[in-house]
């Protein structure tokens, strides 16, 4: 790591440094990404990613290190630390080649067509991520984490860089033999994803076949270690078990999340999602913890919890929002990327503890609780110390105990982990839709609140004089062209945003960016691409369609316009949301629980779904009463339009509920299911028999 921290790093007057970053920095120190700067005292002469680097490297006929991470990544730190920070690395770097530093966050373009070269040349991926390039861009070489010298198997930085910039001068024919091999890999994996097929029930019946096949009945969650808690398989599982009555479905994601929420690799003391867990039993974490994550998550919980009704559930959504809105929330709005997995140059260490540390620090009855509710032994069960947990049978501490309280003030004191705090559109999208959700589904008013200052710090700050959307904001300034699954995710938080509040600006927002984003990303056959159409391209045009640890970005823009679509009646952009799973559904079939977003998309494509007005009349309570019928309704999915007597901006966006007027100047409900409306309801048990005729209200057992 950097002597300087990104505090300190921000004060420095760049205005005085000459434009190479003087005696002391590099190009890096004029950048706003938390992980470039973590880089901009490094001897190694970064530049950031732009055509200066290029033009350079093709002036002085010499290769490029593109080098790929991400500020809270504990491997990212090893190798900068043996290697970056090296003067024997830099040396042989800065002689022979130009390097160029990419914070895969802010860059998540140019992260996903590397990484398939990586997994294509190495058959395995992960960061940091190392590669070597041509100065037209070409791949030659690819690798993840290197050491500084070869040990263990794995080649060093400086025996590699020695001997390639040997093939350099005398064997470059060879290199760029294998250019053109990955590029020509890399056209034809592009050529290969559009799979046109209609999706059906038996796509998501096989999905929940695989899932079943690769479950671990013994600790919950799916294959062997390392554990991903990869949340939307689990939100998928239950919509899978509400479709089809199915059991297994309905506890394969009860138990997964039970195992998690009671494992190490959620933070006991002051809750949310770490990154993964390094063993099959949840224990023992990657300490890592990211936003996406935490949406994720709290997503999942509220669909399990919709499923079985267990407030176990609603209290994992409670708690992890809990941690989010009190350690990742911008004063001005927003949500931070992420925190790191490292403190005092080791991971883990802020949230470990000893048995004789509680009982030093606590009264005796408190430190006995805790010891025994977490099961702390005095041996301990990482390196000495203990990671907490709870067992299989104990309930979970409530949001407020106060003895958690306590364990959180006295944490606290101990050096916290770096805290990446970019804001990144996207992400944020995803918790805003989460957080909306949650004030819907649990009545969490402070949710909504921290939702919508999140969404007023985009619309303000990252959003250009020309109407276009940016990806990051730190510290005061915005950059990056935002991407597909920016778009995508922040008009899904919008939607969300809608349904929790009925602000009709929400809306409005829905459908502008979803407008937005299908004039810039369509690649004109039916699909979307991952990044604008005047947006630069570095290989291929990418169309990342698998839903890893962030959903891809065309999944979420299919759901967001399917539901969209049907919500207002604007069957142009629901036609839209059917076709780009219709362009994929082939592939998607030969292993559907890698699609899981998709596949959720695919479960609203299919129905049946109720779309809801609630037109407000005299007597304002009983559509108070109607939208509780809605919300607490589990066997459907339900949409609700909220229309006031004044409803001209409604009427404008949403053709769907025009001449939709109370009946007899009675508060009405007007539903719409499967294509078909139903007749009006004008009273709360009305419409509770009418929802119960359209699907039955039978909960799996979980």
């Amino acid at each position: 790591m950097s002597e300087y921290s990104i505090q300190q790093l921000q004060q420095i007057d760049r205005s005085a440094l000459p434009a190479d970053g003087g005696a002391e920095f590099n190009r890096l120190i004029f950048t706003s990404s938390p992980y470039l700067l973590q880089h901009a005292a490094n001897p190694i002469d970064w530049y950031p990613w732009g055509e200066e680097a290029f033009v350079r490297a093709a002036a002085e006929d010499k290769p490029v290190l593109v080098s790929i991470g991400y500020s809270t990544c504990h491997w990212c730190h090893v190798m900068a630390s043996e290697s970056f920070e090296d003067q024997d690395v830099a040396e042989v770097v800065n002689r022979n080649y130009i390097a160029i530093k990419v914070d895969r966050e802010e860059r998540p373009d140019l992260d996903a067509t590397f990484m398939a070269v990586c997994q294509m040349m190495t058959g395995q991926g992960g960061w940091p991520l190392t590669l070597l390039v041509t100065p037209d861009r070409r791949p030659f070489f690819a690798a993840t984490y290197l050491p500084k010298r070869s040990r263990g198997g794995m080649v060093g930085v400086v025996e590699l860089f020695t001997k390639v910039i040997e093939l350099w001068r005398n064997e470059r024919q060879n290199l760029l033999q294998t250019c053109d091999q990955v590029v020509n890999a890399l056209q034809q994996l592009q050529q290969n994803r559009a799979h046109p097929q209609t999706p059906d029930a038996a796509l998501l019946r096989q999905a929940a076949s695989q899932f079943k096949e690769s479950y671990d009945m013994r600790h919950a969650g799916f294959g062997d270690a390392p554990k991903f808690p990869t949340p939307h398989n689990l939100s998928l599982l239950a919509r899978l078990a509400r479709r089809f009555h199915e059991q297994d479905s309905a506890a394969m994601a009860a138990e997964t999340l039970r195992a998690i929420r009671r494992g190490g690799i959620f933070d006991q003391v002051g809750f949310g999602l770490h990154r993964y867990s390094v063993d099959a039993g949840w224990l023992v974490p990657h300490f890592e913890k990211m936003l996406y994550d935490q949406a994720l998550f709290i997503l999942a919980c509220l669909e399990v919890w919709r499923l079985t009704g267990d407030d176990f559930f609603a209290a994992c959504a409670r708690q992890t929002a809990a941690y989010v809105l009190r350690d990742l929330q911008h004063s001005s709005g927003g949500f931070y990327a992420g925190e790191d997995a490292d403190s005092e140059g080791a991971e883990g260490t802020f949230y470990l503890w000893t048995d004789s540390e509680l009982r030093r620090l606590l009264a005796p009855e408190d430190a006995e609780r805790v010891i025994k509710l977490f099961q702390v032994a005095r041996e301990g069960n990482f390196e000495g110390k203990s990671i907490l947990h709870l067992n299989r049978s104990t309930a979970l501490p409530a949001d407020d105990d106060p003895l958690l309280a306590r364990l959180r003030d006295v944490r606290e004191e101990r050096p916290r982990p770096h805290r990446d705090e970019k804001i990144l559109t996207g992400w944020n999208g995803l918790m805003i839709a989460a957080l909306a959700r949650l004030a819907a589904c649990l009545e969490q008013p402070e949710a909504l609140a921290a939702a919508r200052r999140a969404l007023a710090l985009i619309e303000e700050r990252l959003v250009r004089d020309d109407g276009r959307l940016q990806r990051r904001f730190f510290h005061g300034v915005s950059g990056v062209t935002a991407f597909l699954e920016d778009y995508a995710s922040l008009a899904w938080g919008c939607l969300e945003l809608y349904q929790a509040g009925f602000a009709t600006e929400d809306l409005a927002a829905a459908l502008h960016w979803s407008e937005q984003m299908l004039e810039l990303f369509d690649d004109g056959a039916g699909s979307l691409y991952d990044t604008a159409h005047d947006d630069e391209v570095v290989l291929i045009r990418n169309r990342s369609l698998q839903d890893g640890a962030i959903p891809a970005g065309i999944s979420i823009a299919a759901g967001v316009l399917l539901r969209l679509g049907r919500l207002t009646g604007r069957t142009d952009l629901e036609d839209r949301g059917a076709t780009l799973l219709e362009q994929h559904a082939g592939l998607y079939l030969r292993y559907p629980s890698a699609y899981p977003q998709a596949l959720l998309a695919v479960d609203d494509l299919l129905g049946p779904g109720v779309e809801a007005t609630i037109v407000v009349g005299e007597n304002r309570e009983e559509s108070e009463l109607m939208l509780e019928v809605l919300r607490k309704t589990t066997s459907l999915d339900v949409q609700v339009l909220w229309k006031e007597r004044d409803s001209a901006e409604l009427d404008r966006i949403a053709p769907r509920q025009q001449g939709q007027t109370p009946l007899n100047d009675r508060s009405t409900a007007y539903l719409c299911s499967d294509r078909r409306c139903l007749e009006p309801v004008a009273d709360a048990a009305g419409l509770q028999a009418r929802i119960a005729s359209l699907g039955p209200e039978e909960k799996p057992s979980a």
